[in-house]
């Protein structure tokens, strides 16, 4: 028997998500929720954002988003969080839960994916949900302490299971009375999906990904940044180096005047835009490669990662690379995220500097990934550590197996 045939078509679920990195491990989640219950009725509630990325599976949204002034890092500048209220954050809150209570009368569970906003709206409901606390490790402070609100969703009887993003986390909690905790991989992992492309490097020379972010418009401020960086690095390495970015494909796509803003991006720091995806500096000799397509592909393939991005860097991390970070002016990217990205993932992780970075910056950051693509016994640390701190593909299938045996098959 497959899983339509112990599966009623007219089962509901809902994913209530607060992020980008939340709403990408979502979508990993509803993949693999699809292929083992194909007849299941999904609906999506992204709390921040247009929730793109379920709209890109063709999910059904079921209620009201907007992007708000913070992009959902409020936690980086209290004032952005003026901001966000004065943009109507409450308003678009409210209207939101209201959505997910009506929509959740007819679901079987939800699955709340980040902190106590979508726990809140999962309770809500008054239907049974899981919880994946993606931003949420005993890494940053070796101990968890949720605020009592929080502690009270994830005790109730209807919270059935609590997934989290390592299996230091999973222990802690479950030494504190959180017996409902488990670990079975972080599902972002898979969706490091190779494509295959041809990124015409040379073989014999060290790879440096560099990672800007998919935020714009700081994606291209940081992009900025990091190709200063190369300009710098290039020479400490007479054999050769190479570069190549994994941008989002908005840096690539014509803006509302016709503009590429890639090619903006680039003039403003001196370097030459090729329609063919390269960028080149005449005065350096640097040709970089600039991709959207190939991420995966440019992971895999990399020696080291200069980055300014949140789960991209984790995902790079669980893939054994070694990361040089530069701090930048935000909203996202600031020290206070870099010195946290530290924490949760461990000695896999240099931070140059504490402010947005500066010429002197640059310098450190690029004697850094001279002295790390030397240093045989940390890369092999890096490797060891990222399958500590992340781990591999494959959670996403497994939380899925649990929802579904959990909430949707039958005898």
């Amino acid at each position: 028997m497959n899983s339509s045939d112990s599966t009623r078509s007219t089962k509901k679920v809902l994913f209530i998500s607060n992020g980008h990195g939340e709403d990408l491990n979502a979508i990993q989640i509803v993949r693999a929720l699809r292929q083992q219950v194909p007849d299941v009725e999904i609906g999506a509630m992204p709390i921040v954002g247009y929730g793109n990325a379920y709209r890109n599976l063709k999910i059904d949204i079921i209620g009201p988003t907007e992007a708000l002034p913070s992009g959902g890092f409020v936690y980086n500048d209290r004032f952005k969080l003026l901001e966000d209220i004065r943009s109507g954050l409450f308003t678009l809150l409210w209207r939101q839960i209201q959505s997910v209570r009506k929509y959740g009368e007819d679901c079987e569970a939800i699955f709340a994916i980040g902190d106590v906003v979508v726990l809140l709206g999962a309770y809500l409901t008054g239907k049974p949900y899981i919880s994946f606390m993606v931003s949420s490790s005993a890494y940053y402070e070796h101990r968890m302490q949720y605020p009592k609100l929080t502690e009270w969703l994830l005790k109730s009887d209807r919270c059935r299971q609590i997934f989290t993003r390592d299996r230091y986390t999973a222990e802690l909690l479950n030494q504190q009375g959180y017996d409902k905790a488990i670990f079975v991989g972080f599902p972002a992992m898979d969706a490091l999906e190779i494509t295959g492309k041809d990124l015409q490097l040379s073989p014999n020379l060290p790879l440096v990904a560099l990672l800007p972010g998919s935020r714009l418009p700081e994606a291209g401020t940081n992009l900025q940044l990091l190709l200063d960086l190369a300009i710098v690095t290039s020479p400490l390495f007479p054999n050769g180096i190479q570069f190549c970015a994994a941008i989002t494909p908005n840096l690539c796509l014509p803006d509302a005047t016709g503009a590429i803003p890639l090619q903006q991006v680039a003039a403003q720091r001196g370097w030459d835009y090729h329609p063919s995806g390269y960028l080149t500096h005449p005065d350096r000799q640097i040709k970089l490669r600039c991709l959207y397509d190939a991420f995966a592909d440019i992971l895999y393939q990399c020696d080291l990662v200069a980055g300014m991005a949140g789960t991209a860097i984790e995902q790079a991390v669980g893939l054994g690379k070694p990361i040089v970070q530069i701090p930048g002016a935000g909203p996202q990217f600031t020290y206070t995220f870099a010195e946290a990205q530290m924490r949760l993932l461990g000695s896999s992780i240099q931070t140059i500097g504490t402010k947005p970075a500066t010429a002197e910056t640059i310098t450190q950051a690029a004697q850094a990934i001279q002295r790390t693509l030397g240093d045989e016994v940390y890369l092999q640390q890096c490797r060891e550590n990222g399958m500590e701190r992340i781990g591999g593909a494959g959670g996403g299938d497994a939380m899925a197996r649990i929802f579904a045996n959990r909430f949707l098959k039958t005898d």
